[in-house]
Order: C-alpha cells, then sequence, then structure tokens
C-alpha cells in the first residue's frame, strides 16, 4: 500500500505514540519531518531489536529536518482517558516541532485534532517512513525514562517491563501496591488503590 502525499504538502509529519497499554508511566509521542534522502531500516520500533533502535534512534535525530516530543503525565491520563491523552501527547509533540508540518499521518485509525490536516493510517509505523522513525524515538524515550524511574520506585521491575502488566509488575503491585507513577483509572491499579 502505498501512501500519497498530500496535494501541496511540503513538510509532512509522521506521529506515533507509545506507552498506551502499560499500567505506569506517561504516554509518549513523536512528531517526525524526515528529509528527503532515505533513512534505511525505519519501521514499527516493536520489531527492531533494543541495539538497532538505540542507532535508528540517534540517526533519526540527526538527519531530520525537524522532530519533537509530547507528553502525557499519569494525572492527565486517569482524568482525561487513554484516548484523549494520547491526542493531547501527539499534539504537544507537533507544536514542539521547530518547523510546522503543513500535513501529517499518524498511526492507527484515530486522528487528533492538530494545526493541520492529518491522516489515519492503520499499520502506519511499518508503512510510512515518517511514522516509523516517530516510533522509534518515541519509544527510545519512554523506555529509557522507564529505566530511569524505576530507580526512583525500586521493587516494580520498571527497567524490565516499562510499566506493562506482565506477571512480575502485577505481582508487585499486588506486594507493594500502587507507586505514584502508576495509572488508577487503569485496572487492575484500581483494585488496589485505597478508596478517596
Amino acid at each position: 500500500m502505498a501512501i500519497e502525499l498530500a496535494a501541496g504538502a511540503r513538510r509532512c509529519a509522521g506521529i506515533d505514540e507509545v506507552g498506551r497499554g502499560p499500567l505506569a508511566g506517561p504516554v509518549v509521542a513523536a512528531a517526525v519531518i524526515l528529509p528527503e534522502r532515505e533513512i534505511a531500516g525505519l519501521g514499527d520500533s516493536k520489531t527492531l531489536t533494543a541495539r538497532r533502535r538505540a542507532v535508528l534512534d540517534e540517526l533519526i535525530r540527526e538527519s531530520a529536518v525537524a522532530w519533537a516530543l509530547g507528553r502525557a503525565e499519569v494525572e492527565e491520563i486517569d482524568r482525561l482517558n487513554i484516548l484523549q491523552a494520547t491526542f493531547l501527547a501527539m499534539r504537544r509533540a507537533v507544536e514542539a516541532l521547530r518547523l510546522a508540518p503543513d500535513y501529517a499521518w499518524v498511526d492507527g485509525k484515530h486522528c487528533p485534532v492538530l494545526p493541520c490536516p492529518v491522516e489515519a493510517v492503520i499499520g502506519g509505523d511499518a508503512l510510512v517512513p515518517a511514522i516509523g522513525a516517530a516510533s522509534i524515538i518515541a519509544k527510545q524515550a519512554r523506555d529509557a525514562e522507564m529505566v530511569a524511574l524505576a530507580e526512583r520506585y525500586p521493587g516494580y521491575g520498571f527497567e524490565r517491563h516499562k510499566g506493562y502488566g506482565t506477571r512480575d509488575h502485577l505481582d508487585a503491585l499486588q506486594c507493594l501496591g500502587p507507586s505514584p507513577i502508576h495509572r488508577r483509572s487503569f485496572r487492575p491499579v484500581r483494585d488496589w488503590s485505597p478508596a478517596v
């Protein structure tokens, strides 16, 4: 499937997020405007080895016409819901770009409201290089943050599972209760959260 450039568009941003499914931590989005020359190896960050992702992350940051990260914090996720918080993170990423895009592609089937036309592309991280690039830098940024948060909140194993609901994480949650970075609107976190 070929993704066509919108008529008249010159600066197209690819947008993707990481962290919709975890029980803890922020949702992080990236927006990337790629140069005309191709960056080999771009694609869905989940299919790449950690080593390859790190190499591509550095290459994207050095080569991109513009790139930026946006995020929504745990409190925003709990207040807005994960979809709206994801859209907020995506808008923040686009608004943080040093050059405003005139068109955007977003991975998935839903579009955030942006200051430019936007098109949803299902499986876009594998189909649109700019979305693949956004997927990679968003994942690298969020993973690094979760490793740092593991030191601040020891015992949960954030450095391993990055906040996803693995068996080890659920066992730690049951023993320790939720940390300040757990999403209290998500089950099973809310089952172990004290009533307010």
